[in-house]
């Protein structure tokens, strides 16, 4: 018996070769009925995953066809356990080969994955482990795998829950294969449990059916990527845990039969360069970053000899996308041949599998400039008529995908036209069958007619979606419509000591009406620093904008982010209110 474990793999390059660029047949587009039926076509070419360390070390790779035969394997070991095809079984989602293993033995064995998060974007242990059992006893798994950077925690995060199987890749691979036959997988059959990268308390499923998952990534593949015949090759740091890492960079390039350079998401923060040396290195084509990726990038030393000419895809895309950051990217990596037309606006979430929109390649960012005075007060994404006007930049994030709708529409529901703020809702073959396990929770964003509504906020403008924000984050004053992502970007933008993500504005209720809280991440301690910090914000907030707010300073690295990265604001809000954050004596008393 051939047992794969990780930690016997050879951990230096001259030992290994990467898996090619070139897969050596002809290229198809997600054309199959189920994710088994594609890794079957792409175990017969020479494409495959490399694994690579925080450092850029090569620590395996894994052609498709090698891990066909283990995924084969693995399932056999899962069912030889007693699990029945539909059974969940959660996987803790490190970067690495074993859980390509254990994904697509999942797959092949008709049993249902659940991708959870490994813990780099919680505020500690208690926290972490709390959100990893809530999905965990949401998706009714009946086994747990658990990599061995966390394996100490195990007990704790599986305590209780009557597991059939609770270990490390190791101690399932040597799991003896079993006998058992493996099933005929159907495109209907459920493939995956994909939970929102903000959940939390409540933590929901999406279903993602091998059917809607593989429409997904064929319209990805062919219309949005346009994957080339010969010559492409992924370069990746995102979770596998996130549905930008799992679909756009682990399932998508499977089923077109490309190569993926991955590296691990827990390390990228403070190594950000490895992932522009491998593009570098192995002339990458295509890779994706939220704006932070980009930010990180742009402001750490460059390696010498940086050749970034290769890289005709520069997605962006996991949260609201920042045009300056994207523009201070591009100045600072022309000279190593990145092209700002490599920039690539998308639109996304879990709920449609992955994409529902993408930009025209190789044009680069556009951005529409609007009145932010009429965006507030009407809801209407007008251009400015005075060069004193208040205005907001947004990013047109495309055209949908083909065989999908996309509507804008007001609170009664009719379509709004061009420039009209109102709801976005989506259909197609892409969408979830629902949350797992919860039908209420479906009903409410899924109609009759298999429309989903985002909860995203946008206009249309020449066919293309522009994106304004999340309804739930909105903040009304007085009539008005203000984005806290405005507030937020206004004193990033101007203040020198503030970067990205530094700031999270809200709102409370207080009597009848609303008041806006900043929290700032200060890292200065002295006194006076900190109070002309706070002055200037709020002087900041009330000229540009013309509204008040309470600002508060917080530690660094306080503010808390969801597993792709994204502020979430509605975190910030309840620790805000648990006292974990000291307010002013005015906010303290209308909480």
């Amino acid at each position: 018996m051939n047992v794969m474990n990780s930690a016997s793999l050879p951990s230096n390059e001259e030992t290994l070769q990467p898996v090619p660029t070139q897969s050596g047949q002809p290229r198809r587009y997600g054309d199959f009925a189920t994710f088994p039926a594609a890794l079957d076509y792409a175990a017969q070419g020479d494409a495959g995953f490399n694994i690579y360390s925080g450092k850029g070390v090569l620590l395996e790779a894994l052609p498709y066809k090698k891990l066909r035969e283990q995924a084969i394997e693995t399932g056999q070991r899962l069912l030889g356990m007693g699990l029945q095809p539909g059974d969940r079984v959660a996987i803790v989602a490190e970067s690495d080969g074993d859980f390509a293993r254990i994904f697509f033995g999942c797959q092949y064995a008709g049993l249902v994955t659940a991708p959870l998060p490994l813990p780099v974007a919680f505020a500690g242990k208690e926290a972490y482990l709390s959100t990893l059992r809530g999905m965990i006893t949401s998706s009714g798994a009946s086994a747990v795998i658990i990599p061995q950077i966390i394996e100490g925690w195990t007990d704790d995060i599986v305590s209780g829950l009557g597991l059939v199987f609770a270990g490390s890749p190791a101690d399932l691979m040597a799991r003896p294969v079993s006998d058992v036959p493996l099933p005929e997988i159907q495109p209907e059959a459920l493939s995956y449990l994909q939970f929102s990268s903000g959940s939390t308390r409540f933590p929901m499923g999406v279903c993602v059916s091998q059917q809607s998952g593989m429409a997904n990534v064929a319209a990805i593949a062919h219309d949005g990527l346009q994957v080339r015949e010969t010559g492409d090759r992924c370069v990746s740091w995102l979770p596998l845990y996130h549905d930008m890492g799992l679909v756009g960079f682990f399932l998508t390039p499977m089923t077109c039969q490309l190569t993926v350079d991955m590296l691990p998401t827990r390390e990228f923060a403070r190594r950000p360069h490895v992932w522009l040396d491998l593009i570098n290195r192995n002339r990458g084509t295509i890779a994706y970053s939220p704006s932070f990726g980009y930010e990180l990038c742009a402001r750490r030393p460059a390696s010498a000899g940086l050749d970034l000419s290769s890289w005709r895809v520069a997605g962006i895309g996991g949260d609201m996308i920042r045009p300056h950051i994207l523009e201070e990217f591009s100045e600072r990596f022309a000279s190593a041949g990145f092209s700002a037309k490599a920039f690539e606006a998308s639109y996304g979430m879990a709920e449609a599998t992955l994409a529902i929109s993408f930009a025209p390649l190789n044009t680069g960012i556009q951005t529409d400039t609007v009145d932010l005075t009429v965006l507030e007060s009407k809801g209407i994404a007008t251009a400015p008529t005075h060069p004193d006007t208040p205005t907001r930049t947004f990013v047109l994030c495309g055209k949908v995908l083909p065989d999908h709708g996309l509507e804008v529409r007001d609170a009664r529901g009719n379509i709004l036209g061009d420039r009209q703020i109102g709801t976005i809702f989506v259909r197609g073959p892409s969408l979830m069958d629902g949350y797992f396990r919860r039908p209420d929770e479906t009903h409410q964003v899924l109609d009759e007619h298999k429309w989903l509504n985002t909860g995203d906020l946008g206009y249309m403008l020449n066919g293309q979606i522009v994106v304004t924000g999340r309804a739930k984050d909105l903040i009304i004053i007085n009539g008005r419509n203000i984005w806290p992502q405005d507030l937020e970007w206004s004193a990033e933008t101007n203040i020198p000591t503030l970067r990205s993500r530094d700031v999270a504005v809200f709102s409370l209720e207080k009597g009848e009406q609303e008041e806006i809280v900043a929290l700032i991440q200060c890292r200065a301690t002295d006194p006076q620093i900190r109070e002309t910090l706070r002055n200037d914000a709020a002087n900041l907030f009330r000229r540009l904008h013309g509204v008040d707010v309470s600002v508060v300073l917080v530690p660094p690295h306080a503010l808390p982010q969801t597993s792709s990265g994204k502020l979430t604001r509605a975190k910030a809000r309840n620790m805000f209110l648990s006292g974990m954050f000291e307010p002013p004596p005015d906010i303290a008393s209308a909480c």
